[in-house]
């Protein structure tokens, strides 16, 4: 009960957090450019800050989190992220905009993969899928939300409106540090004799599974999440037509079908092995850009162009809700628990990067009109995340790979008794079994 407890107060944290967050992020580039007349250029610089600044912190927050608990990084991540938020809103010239973008970015960068390590600890192979879920459900929930209210509240004529964003966002951070930051963990076994918890990114890479895990969450993140901000908004308004007004339909439509179907997304996904889940996410995500190419045909008639794009939103979610309750326990499954904070940063650096790729690959195919080409290599992609989920199954063994919570889950169902899962990760001999 008491893990419960502590769990659901780190939902509510991360939460409440994505509500404050939701004040800023769909009005940051309005913000900097009409507030604080700064150039498209500069603002282009201040987002490279946030992404730069994220991936300086990663590489010492996995070994921060082994060798002092996720908690303090929590809280430490939140102080300064807060101090991030409070500096752009107070900001007055560039240097101030871009000393408070450097701070959210590293702070952020901390909070991620010490918030997935807080709900590792809190949760065991049955209900680990359900609890990164939720997480995943709940931040969508909070930035819409919080967008909602924001988009109520803007006005780019009164600075002072934006001065009242960026205080709640910088409140929200701080009532993340104090909820999670006093949470009660669970003991964390003694690394094995002769470990060296946080050493570095070495041991990640010698894991030849998590190497592969990186591989296809890098071409993941780049094919979906490093798109939508960037080349699939530009396609849509340029080659489709599509009003911005619409474009914020098409995003909430992509919201609510992560909102109002990822548990049953959920039930879906518990009884399929993870590779299988991550490569039927390489298959939706494909149907979705060639829906987006029919866009491209159909802009003559603006409802049709509307459904399409609103369409591929929606098809984007599904993915999404695929991979929310896969990735996250897949890698606490891989990880040692010792390394379990290297591990979570080692797939953030992997997300900032291809979040970082991702718009300036746009950008380019988009800025010289190369949309045919630009479509075809991001289904090129979906396909391949198709491929390399088929063929991770065969270097993950069957807790790695989800099937040893399935088993004990239709166990437990059936009324027998269930033998305590261990985690091979743990085990440094553990060979992979493949999956047939």
């Amino acid at each position: 009960m008491a893990t419960q407890g502590a769990l659901r107060r780190i939902q509510l944290g991360n939460a409440l957090s994505a509500f404050g967050s939701g004040f800023t992020v769909p009005f940051l580039f309005v913000y900097v450019t009409r507030v604080r007349d700064m150039s498209a250029g500069q603002a282009g610089l201040m987002f490279s800050v946030l992404a730069i600044a994220a991936l300086c912190a990663l590489p010492m927050v996995g070994p921060a989190i082994d060798r002092r608990g996720p908690r303090p990084v929590v809280a430490v991540g939140s102080v300064v992220a807060a101090a991030g938020a409070s500096t752009l809103g107070l900001a007055v010239d560039e240097a101030l905009v871009m000393l408070g973008a450097a701070l959210l970015g590293a702070g952020v960068a901390a909070i991620q993969p010490a918030l997935a390590t807080m709900i590792v600890r809190c949760t065991t192979a049955m209900n680990r899928a359900r609890a990164f879920a939720l997480q995943f459900t709940f931040n969508n929930l909070g930035l819409g939300i919080g967008g909602l209210i924001g988009g109520l509240i803007v006005d780019p004529s009164r600075p002072a409106s934006f001065t009242l964003l960026f205080s709640m966002e910088t409140a929200m951070f701080l009532v993340l540090g104090a909820i999670c930051g006093t949470v009660r963990l669970p003991a964390v076994a003694a690394a094995p004799v002769g470990a060296t918890p946080g050493s570095g990114f070495r041991h990640v890479l010698a894991n030849r599974a998590m190497v592969k895990l990186c591989v296809v969450s890098a071409v993941i993140f780049f094919t979906c999440y490093g798109q939508f901000e960037s080349g699939l908004a530009a396609f849509a308004t340029e080659v489709g037509h599509i009003s911005p007004s619409m474009l914020g339909f098409a995003l909430a439509a992509n919201t609510a079908v992560i909102v109002l179907g990822q548990l049953t997304v959920l039930r879906i996904t518990q009884r399929r092995r993870r590779s299988t889940v991550i490569a039927a996410t390489g298959v939706v995500w494909l149907l979705a850009w060639i829906v987006t190419a029919f866009t491209g045909l159909v802009h003559s008639n603006a409802v049709a162009a509307a459904v399409t794009i609103i369409t591929t939103y929606m098809l984007l979610g599904v993915g999404e809700s695929l991979l929310a309750p896969t990735l996250g326990p897949m890698v606490a499954d891989l990880a040692p628990s010792h390394q379990l904070g290297q591990y979570n940063a080692a797939q953030s650096l992997v997300k900032q990067l291809a979040m970082a790729a991702g718009p300036a690959f746009a950008g380019v195919m988009v800025g010289a009109g190369l949309y045919g080409p630009y479509l075809a290599i991001l289904m090129a992609c979906s396909v391949l995340i198709t491929v390399l989920g088929l063929r991770m199954r065969h270097t993950l063994n069957p807790t790695q790979n989800g099937v040893a919570a399935v088993s004990s889950t239709a166990v437990a169902s059936g009324g027998g008794a269930v033998a305590p899962a261990t985690r091979p990760s743990d085990v440094a001999s553990a060979t992979p079994v493949p999956v047939g």
